[in-house]
């Protein structure tokens, strides 16, 4: 009688992460055809459908949807279990899938995997850019090791370790440099430029001036920080931006920079990652140096300085 295999389950999972054949064929490095006989196998040793197939892309059944579920359990299991050699490591070695949001990523991802690579020569580096929800699904799901994000993600099953706190700054056309800082109800009443939904840094920044997402729609949106500021430098509106990215989103646009009144805007930033982590050693490590490369870079350009928060002190024995 045939069983099912690990690879039955990858095959699988991929598919009913996809809900597409041609991209959990290519996720996976196998042909469609492959990928196709794989499951109608997994379907035979089960006695039941597992898919409905449709012209654009693919449902589960009822099974289907419960048998994903188990899978993603059995193969998140199985991965940590094949980590628990590294565990015993002293220094970070391997693997390391580390996920950053679009509003890091650029401006400190460079940084710290030039320090990672330095440190730990026997770490293999692969990082990821993606918003927080996909970040975590992977973090969840096994398919990412740590995630660099704005804080709190409030997912019981993460760890959540801060490294600092930094500012929202105000950006406004060059012309009104001279002018007052406006308050949160004066910036209400302004054209707000901001990031597309699915940025966690929108939901902060609508938060902040006490909007709504409904409001929010009919408000002008970019795909990326570089084209808010852009946009800003163009005199079409003002956006808020994290200061980190103040060197280098700043440089080519005819804007100016101004702190907001207090209580000002800010975020913590930290890294993630799964309570059931064996390396979480290893991950505690890792914490340590983008913590140190955070210091480093918090040199306070434009006068706004970066306020970086100390690891946790260990509990009591």
């Amino acid at each position: 009688m045939n069983l099912i295999t690990m690879k039955h389950l990858r095959y699988f999972e991929a598919l009913a992460r996809h809900r597409h054949f041609g991209r959990a064929a290519e996720a996976c490095a196998i042909s469609q055809p492959a990928l196709s006989l794989q499951m109608k196998e997994l379907e035979e040793i089960l006695g039941a459908p597992l898919i409905e197939r449709g012209a654009r892309q693919i449902r589960l059944t009822g099974l289907g949807e419960s048998l994903a579920a188990r899978a993603r359990d059995i193969l998140r299991a199985v991965d940590e279990l094949a980590l628990l050699g590294r565990a015993g490591i002293g220094a970070p070695s391997g693997r390391l899938r580390i996920g950053v949001i679009p509003t890091i990523a650029p401006y400190l991802l460079p940084r710290v995997v030039q320090a990672l690579s330095a440190r730990f020569p026997g770490l293999d580096l692969r990082p990821r850019e993606a918003v927080t929800r996909r970040l975590i699904d992977g973090l969840l799901e096994g398919r990412m090791d740590t995630a660099i994000v704005a804080l709190p993600v409030s997912e019981p099953g993460l760890v959540e370790q801060p490294l600092f706190d930094e500012e929202f700054l105000l950006v406004r056309p060059s012309a009104d440099a001279g002018k007052p800082a406006p308050s949160p109800d004066k910036l209400r009443e302004m054209r707000l430029l901001l990031l597309e939904e699915g940025h966690c840094f929108r939901d902060q920044a609508l938060s902040f001036c006490k909007m709504s997402p409904g409001v929010a729609r009919d408000m002008m949106e970019g795909s990326s920080l570089s084209t808010l500021v852009q946009m800003v430098g163009a005199g079409i509106g003002v956006t808020l931006i994290p200061q980190m990215a103040i060197p280098i989103e700043t440089r080519s646009a005819e804007v100016a920079v101004t702190r907001l009144p207090a209580p000002r805007p800010s975020r913590t930033i930290g890294m993630v990652w799964r309570k059931t982590n064996p390396l979480a050693n290893q991950l505690e490590q890792i914490t340590a140096c983008v913590r140190e490369v955070a210091i480093a870079g918090t040199a306070p350009p434009h006068g706004f300085p970066v306020s970086v928060v100390p690891p946790p002190a260990p509990a009591d024995p």
